[in-house]
């Protein structure tokens, strides 16, 4: 019934990661001769790079307005963090659960991000969010220094670290919110993030997803 539902949300997650898979085929050049050019001003509908196009008609990226932008985007698609992130997009439109931990039954906050990073690259977090942001081994974030796959804290109950999501890049974070709600992705910079925002952790994902068995 899930499915069916949210078909549509999954199509997109779907072409997302049918993208990514583009990018991967692709043959590596043998050597990088020439920097990247600029895109042109028409944004990113320029680029070769599907995933990239997606990306940007969904409001995922600003306009890549210079070369160095687009090479770390580029490259970023192809590290473990955006297989994770990939990965936690499939399950846009799943309904929000309290203490649900599976698509089936549906996501808490942390149930979400504690599914996700045990499933992407078998790293397993504690359950609730305020234990996660406490989590050893989990290195502690600044706002200016976010990248792809870290998780991100919010006080959305008058209590520090009391709700947490994964960035996703450009200022925007995937996350479960709240009864009545849904998965999905939200910008940081709106007011109501901005002021809740209370911290970062980023934990070693190359360390994490060479544990896991080579069938993956």
């Amino acid at each position: 019934m899930v499915r069916t539902i949210f078909s549509a949300k999954r199509l997109f997650a779907a072409l997302l990661v049918a993208a990514c898979a583009c990018v991967r085929a692709a043959p590596e050049p043998a050597a990088v001769s020439t920097p990247l050019q600029a895109p042109p001003a028409a944004g990113v509908g320029g680029l070769a790079d599907p995933i990239m196009n997606l990306l940007g008609e969904r409001g995922l990226l600003r306009p890549l307005d210079s070369a160095a932008l687009v090479e770390s985007v580029r490259n970023s698609v192809r590290d473990t963090a955006s297989d994770l992130v990939m990965q936690a997009m499939n399950f846009l439109g799943v309904p929000y659960r309290r203490g649900g931990n599976t698509e089936e039954a549906g996501f808490d906050c942390s149930g979400f991000t504690r599914h996700i990073f045990e499933g992407s690259v078998g790293l397993v977090l504690p359950r609730r969010a305020d234990e996660q942001a406490k989590a050893a081994g989990l290195l502690n974030i600044n706002r200016q220094e976010l990248k792809p796959g870290d998780l991100v804290f919010f006080n959305t109950m008058k209590r520090t670290f009391s709700h947490v999501g994964i960035y996703v890049g450009d200022d925007k974070f995937i996350h479960s919110p709240r009864t009545g709600s849904e998965v999905r992705i939200e910008d940081m910079r709106d007011a109501y993030w901005a002021r809740r925002f209370t911290g970062a952790r980023r934990a070693d994902l190359s360390a994490a997803a060479a544990q896991l068995p080579t069938s993956r």
